[in-house]
């Protein structure tokens, strides 16, 4: 495969960027209607369930990052083989894998114990209270777009003390087709009331930035620790080390 100049610059330039720990907006991007918001990772810090995923799993708590991006990779398997499972028990299945995998011993109560009680107190990052206080305080609506069940997000934010910073929550749940699916935009999209152009998703992951992207939405990548972009996906509008940096480039 070649790249053209001009693409080549772009993916130097955001390489650039993440190491440097700079925001970075590749044009004069318009100001959205619509701020739309991932919720793990993004919002809420995943690094609080090392030490439970870690116990489950003979104290490899370096495991965890595998065990999400096992469950990630499942998720698109239900959406392209059109067999949907609850965002849920595709953890604790992928928790099952990742412990087979590395000749573990452990039950589906025992995954299920480890992900559920963990996964619905997880405290969200430093910056994102008062990132999203200002957000709101600058006239923005402000919704959420995760894989997550309804109810498990509702959960979510009351244990963060979220929920009062979001106008809307929206899960996949309702149309069982996970992000990244350019489907599961267009019906945030449609239900929003707005085009996609008028949205901008803002996400931790490389993936979900992608999708957005792709589905015609303006895209924020939130660089936080040990995240990175797809090299071969466009350039976000955004990218930023946190939501403090892109309440700036919104005033």
């Amino acid at each position: 495969m070649q790249f053209t100049q001009p693409h080549r610059a772009k993916i130097l330039i955001g390489l650039l960027v993440l190491l440097s720990g700079l925001s970075f907006t590749t044009q004069a991007t318009p100001k959205p209607k619509v701020i739309i918001f991932d919720v793990n990772e993004t919002l809420l810090d995943l690094e609080t369930m090392r030490s439970s995923i870690g116990a489950a799993l003979d104290g490899k708590s370096e495991l965890t990052t595998l065990w999400f991006s096992t469950m990630l990779h499942h998720s698109l398997v239900t959406t392209v083989t059109g067999d949907y499972h609850d965002f849920g028990k595709i953890g604790v299945a992928a928790l099952l894998m990742v412990a087979q995998n590395n000749g573990i011993a452990i039950t589906p109560e025992e995954a299920l114990t480890a992900i559920k009680t963990p996964l619905l107190s997880l405290p969200p990052h430093p910056d994102v209270k008062s990132g999203l206080s200002k957000l709101q305080s600058l006239g923005y609506k402000i919704v959420s777009l995760t894989n997550s069940s309804n109810q498990g997000v509702k959960t979510q934010f009351a244990n963060a003390g979220l929920t009062e910073y979001f106008e809307e929550r929206l899960s996949i749940e309702d149309i069982k087709i996970y992000k990244p699916d350019l489907r599961s935009y267009a019906w945030a999209i449609e239900k929003l009331g707005i085009e996609p152009q008028e949205a901008l998703m803002v996400a931790a992951h490389g993936w979900d930035v992608a999708g957005a992207k792709a589905a015609g939405l303006q895209t924020a990548f939130i660089a936080r620790p040990g995240k990175a972009l797809y090299p071969l996906a466009p350039t976000p509008d955004y990218i930023v080390k946190d939501l403090t940096e892109l309440v700036e480039i919104l005033k």
